[in-house]
């Protein structure tokens, strides 16, 4: 399987606000990956979330 790379992100003007929960533990990684790469929280989740849609295995 690939990896996720995050990576520098053009921001888009085609963007919705909403609102999301996550556990303090995957805040603080996420929070961790935003900083180490320079970037915002909100690019990161991005990435993150389409990543796993791109990867996603919609047999099951």
């Amino acid at each position: 399987m690939d990896k996720l790379v995050i990576k520098k992100d053009n921001k888009g003007n085609d963007t919705v606000t909403r609102t999301i929960r996550m556990n303090g533990n995957t805040f603080d990684k996420v929070s961790s990956l935003a900083e180490k790469n320079d970037i915002s929280f909100n690019s990161v989740i991005k990435q993150i979330i389409e990543f796993g849609l791109e990867h996603l295995d919609e047999k099951n």
